[in-house]
């Protein structure tokens, strides 16, 4: 099988190869996900501190990694020209692109490509996408519209670049630069959740099993989010759902960023979960049943649970080795999932404080996101550079106001604004 892979430029820990074909029913899509299991041998020492690390962090510089370098980025990667162990799954869809059939098997597989997103798209904008993926877009787009069927909340969000800027004095500052989202890196991304939602429901069928959950968004984070929307300028009705009104917003504009990083609220509390303790709980983002199955050189816990969906394919039980650990598991990725969102959380607020430390005392035009009168304390988007900030003071809701930037504290990771602007 021509498999190719589609991941950022200079990545080599790759975990996904991809074709797709038309059948007369509709399409195939052929997905290799590296084989992990067969690199890592059951009570060794790297399945022990796999079970301690959970999942890859990612830091700016470089990450601090779940398994060895030689492993992630070598070994079982599915690097371009090389035989490697996969577990291959084939997804039947019809031609709405919704699931007909499924089979998963381990196999060897040769990725063909290494594709990068930005060549890509410029690929697929100039009608010369690699064969492989020539219907990419099209079961891409169609698995979009599969998730608005389902009332799906998927987020796109940009990636920020951070470039030195020189000053007048000879010196120079920081500045904050957004880099476009290609579609096909979304197409791409549906291929995923696909994947994932197929191991979802496989295991949930079985009875046992490892499953990606979330609990859905109260009534009032909805809310919030809606009056947080319009605040930033955007048109949502009240009927309107979130998933749609989030397909519709052009993520590579300062707001559509900021409402994309706004809606991340409404997916939080998301967990994982034991099918066997008689826990089927859907995942409200995905809309349906939902597992990690596509991430094993980054996330612990997608080995064990395709080692599930490899067990129910065949008709076999499932490894002692997987079952053994499972809670241990469970536990792990609760904590490192926290431990990686605090890392983030953290990476991006000390980039915004040293991005902004240049200015201090300076005025910004903002837009007033929410508004707290009684706490004296307002959030805002700054449009330039495009960062969300609390704010000393409470201008109304939905306002353009200018602010001035009284703190960016570099040991504290902390923007400050107040309100009216000196």
């Amino acid at each position: 099988m021509p498999f190719v892979t589609i991941d950022p430029v200079g990545s080599r820990d790759l975990d996904q190869a991809v074709l797709i074909e038309e059948i007369d029913s509709g399409f195939r899509v052929h997905y290799a996900i590296a084989d992990v299991a067969a690199f890592v041998e059951p009570g060794s020492e790297l399945e022990k501190i796999s079970l301690h690390r959970g999942q890859t962090i990612y830091l700016p510089d470089s990450p601090a990694r779940l398994h060895p370098e030689e492993l992630s980025e070598d070994a079982a990667s599915l690097l371009e020209g090389q035989t490697r162990p996969a577990v291959v799954w084939s997804i039947d869809l019809d031609e709405r692109g919704e699931v007909t059939a499924t089979k998963v098997r381990r196999g060897l597989v040769k990725s063909r490509a290494r594709l990068d997103y930005d060549q890509a798209q410029i690929d697929a904008e100039n009608g010369r996408l690699h064969p492989s993926i020539s219907l990419l877009p099209k079961v891409g787009q169609l698995r979009q519209e599969s998730a608005l069927r389902r009332e799906a909340v998927n987020l796109s969000i940009p990636s920020q670049r951070v470039v030195k800027v020189p000053n007048d004095d000879a010196g120079e500052h920081y500045e904050i630069v957004i880099e476009p989202r290609p579609h096909i890196m979304d197409y791409n991304s549906e291929i995923s959740l696909l994947t994932g939602m197929v191991a979802g429901e496989m295991m949930v069928k079985a009875g046992h099993g490892l499953l990606r959950t979330l609990a859905p968004a109260t009534k009032e984070s909805e809310a919030t989010f809606r009056s947080e929307a319009q605040a930033l300028g955007f048109e949502i009705a009240p009927e309107q759902p979130i998933g749609e009104f989030l397909q519709s917003v052009d993520p590579n504009t300062p707001k559509g960023m900021a409402i994309q990083r706004e809606a991340q609220k409404l997916l939080r509390g998301s967990g994982y979960a034991s099918v066997k303790n008689g826990d089927s709980e859907v995942h409200s983002g995905v809309g349906g049943y939902y597992a990690h199955v596509t991430a094993p050189l980054r996330r612990l816990i997608d080995r064990f649970a395709t080692e599930h969906c490899l067990a129910i394919a065949s008709g076999t039980d499932v490894p002692e080795w997987v079952t053994r650990v499972e809670e241990q598991v469970l536990d792990t990725m609760k904590y490192s999932s926290i431990l990686a969102s605090q890392v983030d959380n953290a990476c991006l607020d000390l980039t915004e404080a040293t991005v902004l430390k240049y200015w201090e005392g300076q005025n910004f035009n903002a837009v007033v996101v929410a508004s707290e009168p009684e706490k004296n304390s307002a959030r805002l988007f700054v449009y330039k550079p495009p960062v969300l900030a609390k704010c000393i003071g409470a201008p109304e809701q939905g306002t353009n106001q200018d602010v001035t930037l009284v703190t960016a504290n570099l040991k504290k990771r902390e923007v400050l604004f107040a309100w009216p602007a000196d």
